[in-house]
């Protein structure tokens, strides 16, 4: 850990040199998912619900899994970022040093102006919380937390993948996209509104049904059966970075450097 903060230090640095580029590029990404919210608003003033869903419950949705995504494309970067490191044999040295490539490639780059994106993210579900006459606990409040840190596991694993699959196709592949930008689309809705193969798929595959949507179900009173299983749902994202890592371990056993 002391190591991760150095890279944090440094980089937050560095990025600080420019300070007019750096808050610039933090309120676009303010913006961004912002028009996104406008969007939503909009749909539900035209349409007042959504497949029984009100315009607050699916804030909610909406600003947990827009803050798992900013708070892991902040500390993240590295992996979504590493084919630049194979395509030019960076990653040789990385393999020389006495630690982990997980925390060299990890600690390879930040982009603090995704600040801008959480922040929006943190007004989104205050506005949520507002809306929604939820009795708050310390238990739904603990799970709450655990649906974000589970999130931003998922999409840190997701971004694992697709750096994994640089060790063979050198530059990144697009298609990853359909699973990380596509995922936080689709996830900031509730997962009952799509077809039953998707909600399936995005719930034993890849576990945002678990971030989101079936805990949501107990925080907003809506759940059936025991509430204490539905405080273990988000666990599956802290899982779901297991097979990531296994799966990076045998990529990096597999390269076979640049050539150069």
């Amino acid at each position: 850990m002391s190591l991760y903060l150095r890279y944090v230090l440094i980089l937050f640095k560095s990025q600080m040199q420019y300070r007019t580029s750096f808050w610039l590029l933090t309120i676009g990404q303010f913006f961004i998912p912002f028009s996104m919210f406008a969007a939503l608003y909009l749909l539900f003033e035209r349409f007042g619900q959504i497949q029984g869903w009100s315009f607050a419950e699916v804030a909610l949705c909406f600003g947990v899994i827009h803050m798992s995504f900013a708070v892991s494309e902040c500390f993240a970067r590295g992996f979504d970022a590493f084919s630049s490191l194979v395509a030019g044999g960076d990653f040789d040295r990385l393999l020389v040093r006495p630690r982990s490539t997980f925390l060299q490639v990890l600690g390879s780059k930040f982009e603090f102006t995704r600040f801008g994106r959480l922040f929006q993210s943190v007004v989104v579900l205050a506005v949520a919380i507002n809306g929604l006459e939820l009795e708050w606990t310390v238990p739904k409040a603990a799970l709450l937390v655990l649906m974000i840190a589970s999130g931003t596991f998922i999409f840190t694993g997701i971004f694992m993948l697709a750096a994994t699959l640089c060790f063979w196709t050198i530059q990144g592949l697009e298609v990853v996209n359909v699973f990380t930008d596509g995922g936080r689309e689709m996830a900031q809705y509730p997962l009952n509104i799509y077809s039953k193969w998707v909600t399936r798929f995005f719930t034993f595959v890849i576990p945002f049904g678990c971030v989101n949507y079936l805990p949501l179900l107990y925080l907003l009173g809506k759940a059936e059966g025991a509430g204490w299983t539905y405080m273990l749902l988000p666990l599956a994202g802290f899982l779901f970075l297991l097979p990531c890592l296994f799966v990076w371990q045998v990529g990096v056993r597999h390269y076979r450097s640049t050539g150069s």
